[in-house]
């Protein structure tokens, strides 16, 4: 699914794990950088990377994902990002853009035809090429690349996306 490693791969929203601990599992090397906002959540995560013995390349943040593409210790930095179920497209690719290296990929949960819910002026805001549906497997997703860099306007302060989307 990634590609040949190395490389690093941020997951936005990881919740349960998914796909970002099967993913890590499979492809030994990538490593992980795992967002979650939900301190119970980026807890339970750091137990299962350490039962898992992934913990040397599989990273646990316990924050948003807007404050993270905001520090730049971390901007541009990313070779593919991964989400499901973050939430709608507009705030996905403005948190995801600016965690991308120019050529890094976005991959999207979301079902066949899905393409459309990504407009191709919209991503261009944050730097994103057009969204291209794909299925591998029988999982759909969205990928989506990284054009040009992010402008540094973005991602805007937590939780400006959701009420002001992009598109």
């Amino acid at each position: 699914m990634l590609g040949e490693g190395p490389g690093v791969v941020f997951d936005l929203g990881s919740g349960g794990g998914l796909p970002a601990l099967p993913a890590a599992l499979a492809e030994p090397g990538w490593t992980w950088v795992l967002v979650e906002s939900q301190l119970r959540r980026a807890d339970q995560l750091a137990s299962a990377t350490r039962r898992l013995v992934l913990q040397d390349r599989v990273t646990v943040m316990h924050a948003r994902a807007e404050e993270v593409g905001r520090d730049p210790k971390y901007r541009g930095t990313a070779d593919a990002v991964t989400a499901r179920a973050f939430g709608p497209p507009a705030v996905v690719a403005e948190c995801a853009a600016p965690l991308l290296r120019v050529g890094g990929r976005l991959l999207v949960s979301e079902p066949p035809e899905a393409d459309e819910r990504w407009p191709e002026a919209g991503l261009g805001l944050v730097g994103l090429s057009p969204a291209v549906a794909r299925s591998v497997s029988g999982y759909a997703f969205v990928e989506v690349t990284q054009a040009e860099p992010c402008p540094r306007g973005y991602p805007r302060r937590p939780r400006v996306s959701e009420k002001s989307p992009l598109f």
